[in-house]
């Protein structure tokens, strides 16, 4: 399934919804990709799903009353959710939130709340902003690439938002980049995200220093080893943390190479956490497109990082629920 943006109207108002594992955050964005306002909340103890909603109801009531007393109107609902989500808003997998499995979400929401809504997997949600709004504004087709705890993936094809036929397409994270590799809670082995996360990252880290590699990250405390940690290491030369970096960066680009000939995209672009260091590892992940893939299309990717920042995935979210009842409309 192709959904292709419509024109802006900033007079439109949506709530988009960022669901994480840890944080839930909640926007009203006008139609213009604008955040009105913003709030943030744990989700974490709220292991099943009643307390969730809950959760939810809460905070997009408050939503629309601050709404209503600037004399504005919320007319539609948008959801981004890590994992697995159908076309019909049902939750297949969700990744860290197991209440959620199983879910129509977007029958639940709509029945608490009365407004249209739309539930779409959350790095899908960042594409499509990027599309509408960031650095994939002048692409028509490209792979929105999320480098965080986990690494996420979303297709633009032919200036619109590509889900597959059962809306799960995109899960760049779980391409196989070693057969017999680690293995990943997906069920799988080998999984490009357990070679290229964060989480990948800080562990390579922890392996190093267990080995006994010369390197400055054995002076930090072991809580204390983050993507940001081993970055500031690599940029003052640390040999160890570079090669981590580029052993991070080579792996994208085995998977990106065949992303590139099969699809033949105009870039990739790189969103999430880690992506804060991609000077780290763009110009390797670079290098081993163009050795693997054939030169057409190997030239024709590029590597950019996205311009929507933290941002991202509830602008996209938002503005995808508003297009998507702009085209439900006679």
């Amino acid at each position: 399934m192709i959904i292709t943006p419509s024109d802006p109207d900033g007079t439109q108002l949506a709530i988009g919804i960022d669901v994480g594992g840890t944080n839930l955050r909640l926007a009203l964005v006008d139609g213009c990709g604008s955040i009105i306002h913003s709030v943030r909340t744990r989700t974490e103890g709220h292991g099943v799903f009643s307390a969730f909603r809950a959760l939810l109801t809460e905070n997009i009531t408050a939503l629309r009353h601050y709404a209503r007393e600037r004399d504005m109107l919320a007319t539609t609902i948008g959801i981004g959710v890590p994992g697995l989500v159908g076309r019909d808003g049902s939750i297949h997998v969700a990744v860290n939130l197991p209440a959620l499995n199983g879910v129509n979400l977007r029958d639940e929401l709509q029945a608490i709340t009365g407004l249209p809504t739309i539930v779409a997997n959350d790095v899908n949600a960042c594409a499509y902003g990027e599309k509408v709004y960031g650095a994939g504004r002048d692409l028509a087709s490209f792979l929105m690439v999320t480098l965080g705890t986990g690494v996420g993936g979303g297709l633009v094809l032919d200036g619109g938002l590509w889900t597959g036929f059962d809306g799960v397409a995109g899960e760049f994270g779980h391409v196989t980049v070693e057969p017999e590799g680690v293995p990943c809670p997906c069920g799988n082995r080998g999984c490009l995200e357990q070679y290229a996360s964060g989480t990948a990252i800080t562990a390579s880290s922890r392996r190093i220093i267990t080995e006994g590699v010369e390197t400055s990250l054995s002076q930090i405390p072991p809580d204390g080893l983050t993507v940001e940690s081993v970055a500031s290491a690599a940029r003052r030369g640390d040999q160890a943390a570079l090669a981590i970096f580029a052993e991070a960066g080579r792996y994208l680009g085995i998977a990106a190479a065949s992303v590139a000939n099969l699809l033949n995209l105009e870039a990739v672009i790189l969103g999430g956490g880690v992506a804060a260091c991609s000077d780290l590892f763009a110009e390797t992940v670079r290098n081993e497109v163009l050795t693997r893939a054939f030169p057409l299309p190997g030239k024709r990717m590029r590597i950019v990082k996205a311009a929507l920042g933290d941002n991202g995935g509830l602008i996209g979210i938002a503005t995808l629920s508003l297009h998507h009842q702009d085209r439900r409309k006679p």
